[in-house]
């Protein structure tokens, strides 16, 4: 019977309700850049994605644009949007259970680094996680595929120093992490690294996407989380 070692978790939709915040930061850089827009609800397509992709595909923007409006963005986010934010509820309970199975969480976010880990510790989630991956601040590291990537690494190289073992790490534990996550984005980046996802639906995906990426389960709610794990482990 297999076991998850390690998970990773996205982090909006996922462990917090982001999208005020989100929705607000996107909005005041629209503003700003002269685009009045009055549907919040269209906005909340931008939780989870990597903002630049988001700006080009709503927007009809080139990427030179999109990213100056992921500046912007940022002008707004950094100051109070990251605070617009909750825990889903339960979600604690659910992490402490998980590490009593003895495993390793981590969170693995298209969200820039700095401000995930900002989050995690405003909310007190860091006491259950090993360590926060995220996007990088210059949108080089932004697609979830290269962010579970760049955590795969980094774990490894904790686990093993030596370069040599890394691959061979990759190899014998790859089966035993998985990701858990709310959008396409989260399963389909699980895939691209080898790994099986679980995908949420009290977040922001529905059921039918996160099918149709692949997702190896889908989790009603935040208390079944332990339990839809535990299913899988059986199969």
């Amino acid at each position: 019977m297999k076991h998850y070692d390690y998970i990773l978790f996205d982090l909006d939709g996922t462990l917090t309700e982001s999208h005020p915040g989100i929705i607000n930061a996107v909005l005041y850089a629209l503003k700003k850049n002269g685009i009045e827009e009055t549907d919040r609800e269209k906005l909340r397509a931008f939780v989870g994605p990597p903002l630049t992709d988001s700006f080009q595909q709503y927007y009809g923007m080139p990427k030179e644009q999109a990213l100056r409006m992921v500046d912007d963005y940022r002008e707004y986010h950094q100051d109070r949007g990251w605070k617009e934010n909750r825990v889903y509820e339960g979600i604690p309970q659910a992490l402490e259970t998980l590490r009593a199975q003895g495993r390793k969480l981590f969170v693995a976010t298209s969200k820039p680094e700095p401000i995930a880990i900002r989050t995690v510790e405003h909310f007190h989630l860091d006491q259950y996680l090993e360590r926060v991956f995220g996007a990088s601040m210059d949108e080089s590291r932004s697609q979830k595929g290269r962010v579970i990537a760049y955590a795969l690494s980094q774990i490894a190289e904790t686990s093993h120093s030596e370069a040599g073992q890394i691959s061979e790490w990759k190899r014998s534990f790859a089966p035993n992490i998985l990701m858990v996550g709310d959008r396409l984005h989260d399963v389909e980046g699980a895939k691209e690294n080898g790994l099986p996802c679980v995908g949420v639906l009290y977040g922001y995906g529905t059921k039918k996407e996160l099918e149709e990426a692949g997702a190896v389960a889908i989790c009603p709610e935040v208390g079944d989380l332990p339990g839809v794990i535990a299913a899988l482990e059986k199969d």
